[in-house]
Protein backbone atom coordinates (compact mmCIF):
# COMPACT_ATOMS: atom_id res chain seq x y z
CA UNK A 1 0.00 0.00 0.00
CA UNK A 2 1.34 3.46 -0.92
CA UNK A 3 2.72 5.39 2.02
CA UNK A 4 0.38 8.32 1.31
CA UNK A 5 -2.67 6.10 1.78
CA UNK A 6 -3.96 4.60 4.99
CA UNK A 7 -6.05 2.00 3.22
CA UNK A 8 -9.38 0.96 4.70
CA UNK A 9 -10.57 -1.59 2.17
CA UNK A 10 -12.80 -0.04 -0.47
CA UNK A 11 -11.63 2.69 -2.88
CA UNK A 12 -14.29 5.02 -1.49
CA UNK A 13 -13.07 4.60 2.09
CA UNK A 14 -9.48 4.93 0.93
CA UNK A 15 -10.21 8.17 -0.91
CA UNK A 16 -12.09 9.65 2.03
CA UNK A 17 -9.17 8.81 4.32
CA UNK A 18 -6.76 10.45 1.89
CA UNK A 19 -9.01 13.52 1.67
CA UNK A 20 -9.25 13.93 5.43
CA UNK A 21 -5.50 13.50 5.84
CA UNK A 22 -4.32 15.92 3.15
CA UNK A 23 -7.10 18.40 2.36
CA UNK A 24 -5.89 21.05 4.78
CA UNK A 25 -2.30 21.19 3.55
CA UNK A 26 -3.36 21.21 -0.10
CA UNK A 27 -5.82 24.03 0.58
CA UNK A 28 -2.98 25.94 2.26
CA UNK A 29 -0.75 25.32 -0.75
CA UNK A 30 -3.45 26.65 -3.08
CA UNK A 31 -3.86 29.75 -0.94
CA UNK A 32 -0.15 30.51 -0.80
CA UNK A 33 0.02 30.20 -4.58
CA UNK A 34 -3.00 32.43 -5.26
CA UNK A 35 -3.36 34.70 -2.21
CA UNK A 36 -7.12 34.20 -2.51
CA UNK A 37 -9.18 32.10 -0.10
CA UNK A 38 -12.07 31.63 -2.53
CA UNK A 39 -9.74 30.63 -5.34
CA UNK A 40 -7.91 28.25 -3.01
CA UNK A 41 -11.18 26.58 -2.01
CA UNK A 42 -12.19 26.17 -5.65
CA UNK A 43 -8.81 24.81 -6.71
CA UNK A 44 -8.65 22.35 -3.83
CA UNK A 45 -12.16 21.08 -4.53
CA UNK A 46 -11.42 20.76 -8.24
CA UNK A 47 -8.16 18.92 -7.56
CA UNK A 48 -9.82 16.37 -5.30
CA UNK A 49 -12.71 15.98 -7.73
CA UNK A 50 -10.28 15.26 -10.54
CA UNK A 51 -8.38 12.85 -8.29
CA UNK A 52 -11.56 10.95 -7.47
CA UNK A 53 -12.51 10.66 -11.13
CA UNK A 54 -9.17 9.01 -11.81
CA UNK A 55 -8.65 7.44 -8.40
CA UNK A 56 -7.65 4.05 -9.76
CA UNK A 57 -4.72 5.71 -11.50
CA UNK A 58 -3.94 8.25 -8.76
CA UNK A 59 -3.80 5.66 -6.00
CA UNK A 60 -1.22 3.69 -7.98
CA UNK A 61 1.12 6.68 -8.29
CA UNK A 62 4.41 6.59 -6.39
CA UNK A 63 2.98 9.36 -4.24
CA UNK A 64 -0.70 10.34 -4.57
CA UNK A 65 0.05 13.39 -2.40
CA UNK A 66 2.76 14.57 -4.80
CA UNK A 67 0.30 14.00 -7.65
CA UNK A 68 -2.26 16.25 -5.94
CA UNK A 69 0.35 18.90 -5.15
CA UNK A 70 1.23 19.06 -8.82
CA UNK A 71 -2.45 19.27 -9.75
CA UNK A 72 -3.00 22.14 -7.32
CA UNK A 73 0.10 23.99 -8.57
CA UNK A 74 -1.00 23.61 -12.19
CA UNK A 75 -4.54 24.78 -11.43
CA UNK A 76 -3.23 27.77 -9.48
CA UNK A 77 -0.91 28.74 -12.32
CA UNK A 78 -3.75 28.46 -14.84
CA UNK A 79 -6.02 30.62 -12.70
CA UNK A 80 -3.36 33.30 -12.23
CA UNK A 81 -2.60 33.40 -15.95
CA UNK A 82 -6.30 34.04 -16.57
CA UNK A 83 -6.32 36.81 -13.99
CA UNK A 84 -3.27 38.39 -15.59
CA UNK A 85 -4.98 38.38 -18.98
CA UNK A 86 -8.13 39.91 -17.49
CA UNK A 87 -6.18 42.60 -15.71
CA UNK A 88 -3.70 43.39 -18.48
CA UNK A 89 -2.64 47.00 -18.24
CA UNK A 90 -3.08 47.08 -14.46
CA UNK A 91 0.30 45.51 -13.77
CA UNK A 92 1.25 41.98 -12.80
CA UNK A 93 -1.76 40.53 -10.99
CA UNK A 94 -3.25 43.98 -10.64
CA UNK A 95 -4.24 44.71 -7.07
CA UNK A 96 -3.31 41.23 -5.81
CA UNK A 97 0.27 42.28 -5.31
CA UNK A 98 1.57 45.83 -5.52
CA UNK A 99 5.21 45.86 -4.54
CA UNK A 100 6.08 49.36 -5.70
CA UNK A 101 4.27 52.47 -4.48
CA UNK A 102 5.01 56.08 -3.63
CA UNK A 103 2.20 56.11 -1.09
CA UNK A 104 3.80 56.88 2.28
CA UNK A 105 1.04 54.96 4.05
CA UNK A 106 2.08 51.66 2.48
CA UNK A 107 3.35 49.28 5.22
CA UNK A 108 7.12 49.40 5.49
CA UNK A 109 7.68 45.70 5.02
CA UNK A 110 5.72 44.13 2.19
CA UNK A 111 3.39 41.42 3.49
CA UNK A 112 4.81 38.01 2.72
CA UNK A 113 1.73 37.06 0.71
CA UNK A 114 2.03 40.10 -1.54
CA UNK A 115 5.76 39.47 -1.85
CA UNK A 116 5.09 35.91 -2.94
CA UNK A 117 2.55 37.09 -5.50
CA UNK A 118 5.17 39.33 -7.09
CA UNK A 119 7.21 36.27 -8.04
CA UNK A 120 6.67 34.34 -11.25
CA UNK A 121 4.55 31.21 -10.88
CA UNK A 122 7.56 28.89 -11.13
CA UNK A 123 9.58 30.72 -8.50
CA UNK A 124 6.59 31.03 -6.18
CA UNK A 125 5.79 27.31 -6.45
CA UNK A 126 9.37 26.32 -5.66
CA UNK A 127 9.72 28.75 -2.74
CA UNK A 128 6.39 27.70 -1.20
CA UNK A 129 7.03 23.96 -1.52
CA UNK A 130 10.65 24.17 -0.35
CA UNK A 131 10.24 26.61 2.53
CA UNK A 132 6.57 26.53 3.58
CA UNK A 133 6.12 22.78 3.19
CA UNK A 134 9.72 21.67 3.87
CA UNK A 135 9.85 19.49 0.77
CA UNK A 136 13.25 18.37 -0.44
CA UNK A 137 14.52 19.43 -3.84
CA UNK A 138 13.70 15.96 -5.18
CA UNK A 139 10.16 16.04 -3.74
CA UNK A 140 9.58 19.53 -5.13
CA UNK A 141 10.83 18.46 -8.55
CA UNK A 142 8.46 15.48 -8.57
CA UNK A 143 5.52 17.57 -7.37
CA UNK A 144 6.01 20.16 -10.12
CA UNK A 145 7.20 17.83 -12.85
CA UNK A 146 10.48 19.70 -13.34
CA UNK A 147 14.17 18.89 -12.87
CA UNK A 148 16.03 19.23 -9.59
CA UNK A 149 18.30 21.75 -11.27
CA UNK A 150 15.31 23.91 -12.13
CA UNK A 151 14.07 23.67 -8.55
CA UNK A 152 17.46 24.86 -7.29
CA UNK A 153 17.57 27.74 -9.76
CA UNK A 154 13.98 28.88 -9.25
CA UNK A 155 14.20 28.63 -5.47
CA UNK A 156 17.44 30.59 -5.35
CA UNK A 157 16.13 33.34 -7.64
CA UNK A 158 12.79 33.48 -5.83
CA UNK A 159 14.42 33.73 -2.40
CA UNK A 160 16.69 36.48 -3.71
CA UNK A 161 13.74 38.47 -5.02
CA UNK A 162 11.87 38.08 -1.73
CA UNK A 163 14.94 39.29 0.13
CA UNK A 164 15.15 42.42 -2.02
CA UNK A 165 11.44 43.15 -1.55
CA UNK A 166 11.60 42.68 2.22
CA UNK A 167 14.80 44.70 2.56
CA UNK A 168 13.30 47.54 0.53
CA UNK A 169 10.26 47.49 2.82
CA UNK A 170 12.44 47.52 5.94
CA UNK A 171 14.41 50.47 4.64
CA UNK A 172 11.25 52.41 3.84
CA UNK A 173 9.78 51.67 7.26
CA UNK A 174 12.82 52.81 9.18
CA UNK A 175 13.85 55.72 6.99
CA UNK A 176 15.13 58.42 9.28
CA UNK A 177 15.06 56.07 12.28
CA UNK A 178 17.99 54.79 14.28
CA UNK A 179 16.41 51.33 14.26
CA UNK A 180 17.92 50.58 10.86
CA UNK A 181 21.25 51.28 9.26
CA UNK A 182 22.92 50.11 6.02
CA UNK A 183 24.99 47.71 8.10
CA UNK A 184 21.88 45.86 9.28
CA UNK A 185 21.87 42.34 7.74
CA UNK A 186 19.41 41.88 4.89
CA UNK A 187 16.28 39.86 5.72
CA UNK A 188 16.83 36.18 4.98
CA UNK A 189 13.70 34.88 3.20
CA UNK A 190 14.79 31.28 3.63
CA UNK A 191 14.88 31.68 7.38
CA UNK A 192 11.83 33.95 7.45
CA UNK A 193 9.64 31.26 5.92
CA UNK A 194 10.73 28.67 8.49
CA UNK A 195 8.49 27.62 11.35
CA UNK A 196 11.61 26.80 13.33
CA UNK A 197 12.81 30.41 13.30
CA UNK A 198 9.50 32.17 13.96
CA UNK A 199 10.01 35.31 16.03
CA UNK A 200 7.44 35.80 18.77
CA UNK A 201 9.37 38.16 21.04
CA UNK A 202 7.58 41.21 22.36
CA UNK A 203 9.04 44.52 23.40
CA UNK A 204 12.16 44.15 21.26
CA UNK A 205 12.76 47.20 18.99
CA UNK A 206 12.70 46.16 15.34
CA UNK A 207 11.19 47.29 12.02
CA UNK A 208 7.47 46.69 11.61
CA UNK A 209 6.71 43.00 10.81
CA UNK A 210 10.38 42.35 10.12
CA UNK A 211 9.79 38.63 10.52
CA UNK A 212 11.41 35.90 8.49
CA UNK A 213 8.98 34.92 5.66
CA UNK A 214 9.68 31.19 5.98
CA UNK A 215 8.72 31.35 9.67
CA UNK A 216 5.60 33.29 8.77
CA UNK A 217 4.58 30.78 6.12
CA UNK A 218 5.22 27.66 8.16
CA UNK A 219 3.76 29.24 11.26
CA UNK A 220 0.51 29.82 9.38
CA UNK A 221 0.70 33.62 9.33
CA UNK A 222 0.26 33.72 5.56
CA UNK A 223 -2.82 31.50 5.58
Amino acid sequence: MNGDLDGHGSPVAEFHSFFEQHHRQLARLAYLLTNDHDAADDITADAFTAAWRHWDRVRQADSPLAYLRRTVANMAATRLRRIMRERRGLGVLGNLAETHSTDTDVPAVVDVRAALMSLSAGKRECVVLRYAFDLSEDETARALGISVGTVKSQTSKGAGELERILLAGARENTRGSAQWSPSTPAPDPAARLSKKHSETRRGVPRPRRDVDPRARLQGGEAT
